[in-house]
């Protein structure tokens, strides 16, 4: 017989190991439809190294892509460690590009220098706005936050499309349902000439870098911590869960709707109904991959990020589908979930007369 006990402690290695396996696993389960595909295996993983780091132009669309991915990580990640399911960064990153355009694209009319402080300061604001209410409804009357996060993305969509036919819809658009420009004052600064790599990447890393800090060093940190580990005995030992929970909540929003500003402000220009492919709940697979880590956020989008940019490349140069790469996310969560079972849990062989004795 068998039996599963939790283990007393996790080494560092098992730890950081864990998510390291499981994508080299994740990338070798997808070698199988890439056969039965018949294509070559290693052609297919080269075309995706040589579509990722062939040149500078592919390195800069992987890190573009990764930008949106490390800001709506963040929000999930931090808002994870709490307990706190926040499964609504999608309608979040929305509500801040809706408000960076409504900042940005004429309602005020300054240098750059005021302009983009303002806007980002207006979608993170908009982002945590989003994510108030379900924090409320949890923190007042119990509701699920799973529940109305992931409902609230729905609504948020929807008044999105009435923004872009409404009062946000470009007069000069030809009737198209999208918003009118940002100003070219309002727009981030390129990292790169002739690219598309953008200074939020560089707001990104830093958000990274204290959200790790602030996890790890400080009085909030703690009380997350705690929070997240066991509410009832934080409560006990004097820490205000509800005000707790409603300040990672906050975070986590403005997070979600930074990544909403960076691609509006950074990449695009203008706010349209398909802004996003998806960013906020691949930034879900982004958290777990990385172990909820801050740091391990940057990391894990860094290696999403490549699996779409790299199978779009392996898709163009092959003929095989760009599908590969939400095949390749989706079983990369679903071996850290195992992994991360095995990393908490061990199994353990009982003889009959062990169990008894026990």
């Amino acid at each position: 017989m068998i039996r599963i006990e939790p283990r007393t402690r996790s080494s560092r290695a098992l730890t950081f190991g864990v998510p390291v396996l499981s994508a080299l696993i994740a990338l070798a389960l997808a070698a199988v439809p890439l056969a039965f595909a018949g294509a070559n295996v290693f052609t297919a993983y080269g075309e995706m190294a040589r579509g990722v780091f062939g040149s500078m132009f592919a390195v800069s669309e992987m890190l573009t892509r990764a930008t949106p991915l490390i800001f709506t990580g963040l929000a999930a990640a931090l808002a994870f460690r709490a307990k706190l399911w926040n499964i609504g960064a999608e309608g979040q990153l929305y509500l801040g590009a809706m408000a960076a355009v409504a900042v940005g694209a004429g309602w005020i009319d300054a240098p750059g220098l005021v302009l983009i402080p303002l806007i980002i300061l207006a979608g993170c604001a908009a982002g945590a706005a989003g994510m108030a209410l379900p924090a409320m409804l949890k923190t007042r009357f119990g509701a699920d936050e799973v529940v109305t996060t992931l409902l609230l993305n729905f609504v948020i969509l929807i008044f999105l499309q009435m923004m872009l036919e409404g009062p946000l819809q470009d007069p000069m658009g030809l009737g198209w349902p999208q918003s009118s420009p940002i100003l070219d004052q309002g727009m981030l600064p390129p990292l790169m000439e002739r690219m598309r790599l953008h200074s939020g990447l560089i707001i990104a890393l830093v958000c990274a870098v204290v959200a790790q800090f602030m996890l790890a060093r400080s009085v909030w940190g703690f009380r997350l911590r705690a929070v997240g580990e066991n509410a009832a005995a934080a409560r006990h030992a004097g820490i205000r869960v509800n005000r707790s929970l409603m300040s990672v909540a906050l975070v986590s929003g403005a997070l979600a709707g930074m990544a909403g500003v960076s691609e509006v402000a950074g990449l695009k220009g203008y706010l349209t109904s398909d802004l996003s492919p998806g960013f906020g709940y691949t930034g879900i697979v982004v958290a777990m991959l990385a172990g909820l880590n801050p740091l391990g956020v940057v990391v894990s989008a860094i290696f999403i990020a490549s699996v779409f940019v790299g199978a779009d490349s392996m898709s163009r140069a092959m003929g095989v589908s760009s599908y590969l790469a939400d095949l390749v996310v989706a079983m990369s969560l679903l071996c850290v979930l195992i992994g991360g079972f095995f990393a908490r849990f061990r199994i353990t062989r009982v003889r009959p007369g062990q169990e008894s004795a026990a």
